[in-house]
């Protein structure tokens, strides 16, 4: 489990979660299980915990536990099936975190990291059609310069966008090497930076990242119970700004919401005032969560 996925901000998620023994809990990215277990060892028998995690491989990392259930499914999904449970409304804490396994980057064949040379694909759930040589190959230089600006913040997006349609017109861009080389053509910066920045727009588009993190967080709004807690953990800016803006006001647009009386309508109580970043211990051990940042939420 430790080599799927070392699971960030351990015991900080534990602690904002607020575990009670025989509650009911989700796990939105099982992933690794690295959180679910640790989830499972604070439940007694009454306890269960609902995992989520469209890739198949993350079955594997199950442990025989009966108060465990995997859903193979989208946590975009998560309403539909908590009421398929019969647990809508009951639900004592949800935690997502929002990165990308370990066991997903290390994967040459899962097309997500540019130190391999292989096919570009970076599907989540293997069963979708649209990969990364789709998007790479069929997109107008506009929706490229905007993914790329938006979800990578690559600082030459336009001129990036516009090297790639004139390579793919003489010849499809199929594997992960062909992308490097051409962004080495035209890259700025610390060539690492940019290589990241490039594939972590891909990846956030062909996933539709930010959407499924909005279908989340209204979807636990709503399974939630009153006083039931909501940690996210995130990596990029924007899904960090998403979270933020919802626990305090409601709404993705941060524009506070009133009744008639003035008074905040917003169903959230803001439990970090600033976000939870992983300690210098942490980072030293695991270089992966330097990015993270991990807001609570509880539902009024």
């Amino acid at each position: 489990m430790s080599e799927y996925h070392v699971p960030v901000l351990l015991h900080p998620s534990l602690e904002g979660l607020q575990i009670q023994p025989g509650g009911i809990y989700v796990d939105a990215t099982f992933g690794g299980g690295g959180h679910a277990k640790e989830i499972t060892r604070q439940l007694d028998d009454k306890g269960h915990l609902f995992v989520f995690d469209q890739d198949t491989d993350a079955a594997t990392n199950l442990w025989g536990d009966d108060r465990v259930t995997l859903i193979a499914s989208n946590f975009r999904h998560l309403q539909r099936w908590m009421k398929y449970y019969n647990v809508e409304g009951k639900i004592n804490g949800i935690l997502a975190d929002l990165g990308v396994s370990s066991h997903q980057f290390d994967d040459p064949e899962r097309g997500f990291s540019y130190r391999y040379d292989e096919a570009l694909d970076m599907r989540m759930n293997r069963s979708q059609a649209l990969t990364a040589a789709d998007v790479l190959n069929s997109y107008s230089a506009s929706q490229l310069q905007e993914m790329l600006s938006q979800y990578g913040e690559v600082t030459n997006a336009k001129t990036l966008a516009h090297h790639i349609i004139k390579m793919r017109s003489s010849k499809p861009i199929t594997t992960t090497g062909q992308l490097v080389s051409l962004a080495e053509e035209v890259m700025r910066g610390q060539k690492m930076r940019y290589l990241s920045q490039l594939f972590q727009a891909l990846r956030i588009e062909i996933n539709d990242e930010m959407n499924a993190l909005k279908d989340l967080l209204q979807a636990a709004q709503q399974v939630l119970a009153p006083g039931g807690r909501m940690v996210v953990i995130s990596y990029h800016s924007l899904e960090d700004r998403l979270v933020k803006r919802f626990f305090k006001s409601g709404n993705f647009e941060g524009e506070a919401e009133t009744d008639l009386f003035g008074q905040r309508k917003s169903m959230w109580k803001v439990i970090t005032k600033n976000p939870i970043e992983p300690d210098v211990e942490e980072q030293s051990r695991n270089p992966r969560s330097r990015s993270a940042k991990m807001r609570v939420g509880e539902k009024k």
